[in-house]
């Protein structure tokens, strides 16, 4: 067991602070929740209750959705993209889809390679690109979710004013969806250009986002 949650402390952790984050954020919401309950002279609902609730829903999609695209942009974008001096970015020179020598796929995988890296075809290109179609999958079923969440909470707000109700069409290319998705969009993608840029020239001793303390700040894809 101890060897366990060492190889796998890295994802443990995170999984473990997600966990506590989405519990939190149920408890804020549901409080939030039924505070205007009783400004609309409704009742309080259980925590339970709350996280069924579109409002809770479209919240947490949100987010995914957004999450999920940055990382998805930058697995694609740093195939072709560099940037000189970041440990985020591929070696000067290896732009693109690089060799089945460089890759290890093909008659140049190991023996602990995996079985598809040997194979040709249809399951070597899954394989090569397995990590993005799972992001890209997430992300495309993040975001159709908050569009019916959020959907539903709208068209419960706009029921409850005695307006007629949104199609889903009409909802996706509204105002409202848009500000929402794009207010966490573009925080996503300032915060993967802060890390490209500033660790080019700032340090994390230790760790592997960041390029050895001594490495010259021109250093590009080299890793703590």
């Amino acid at each position: 067991m101890k060897r366990f949650l060492k190889e796998n402390s890295l994802s443990l952790f995170f999984l473990l602070i997600f966990a506590l984050a989405l519990v939190g954020q149920a408890l804020a919401g549901q409080a939030k929740f039924n505070d205007q309950q009783l400004v609309d002279g409704g009742q309080p609902i259980s925590l339970v209750e709350y996280v069924a609730t579109s409002d809770f829903a479209v919240d947490v999609a949100e987010n995914w959705q957004s999450e999920y695209l940055q990382f998805l942009l930058f697995i694609l974008a740093t195939v072709w993209l560099v940037q000189r001096g970041s440990p985020e970015s591929k070696e000067l020179g290896k732009e693109g889809g690089e060799s089945d020598e460089d890759q290890l796929v093909g008659e140049h995988a190991r023996r602990d390679s995996p079985a598809w890296a040997t194979a040709g075809g249809l399951r070597k290109a899954l394989l090569s690109n397995s990590l993005g179609w799972v992001m890209g999958l997430v992300f495309a079923l993040s975001w159709l979710a908050q569009s019916v969440a959020g959907l539903a909470a709208g068209n419960a707000e706009r029921l409850a004013e005695l307006r007629d109700p949104e199609s889903w069409g009409g909802y996706v290319t509204g105002p409202e969806f848009w500000s929402r998705t794009l207010q966490n969009w573009q925080s996503e993608f300032l915060a993967v250009a802060s890390m490209v840029a500033l660790s080019i020239y700032l340090r994390q001793r230790g760790s592997a986002e960041s390029k050895p303390v001594g490495s010259p700040h021109d250093a590009t894809g080299v890793e703590g």
